[in-house]
């Protein structure tokens, strides 16, 4: 698998916000790189416990500027934040458990979860805080 490639695509248009998304596709590629050189797995699940701890901190960001600029979807937005860590806490529960290591699948998996919620939600709020920061 490629590693993601940050471009202003997946620019949501705040600084802010960008940075986080950048320092999270870092990370993504870290993993990425760790399964494909077939790292152990505690290094590729400390590194899978990394991205899923910067993603809780960066959700807690947004939500802090969802709530300062009082963001009308934000519930909605909140939701799918649980929504989206509870599937990568399932899935490092699964890797943890020694069910079967982290492949391909797993990867394209955390591609999509990264970078669907940034193309739509996030560009939804970015659209949001650009007109009213």
């Amino acid at each position: 698998m490629k590693d993601m490639v940050w471009d202003r695509i997946l620019s949501v248009g705040v600084d802010e916000i960008d940075d986080d998304h950048r320092k999270l596709v870092s990370i993504f590629n870290i993993l990425n790189h760790a399964v494909l050189d077939g790292e152990s797995p505690r290094y590729v699940a400390a590194v899978l416990a990394e991205l899923i701890n910067c993603t809780v901190w960066h959700f807690s960001h947004e939500e802090r500027l969802m709530l300062k600029h009082r963001y009308d979807a934000m519930d909605e937005h909140q939701a799918e934040h649980q929504e989206l860590i509870k599937s990568a806490q399932d899935l490092q529960q699964v890797l943890l458990r020694g069910d079967k290591p982290m492949v391909d699948e797993h990867i394209e998996f955390l591609e999509h979860w990264l970078t669907e919620h940034i193309l739509t939600a996030d560009l939804r709020l970015g659209s949001y805080l650009s007109q009213v920061v």
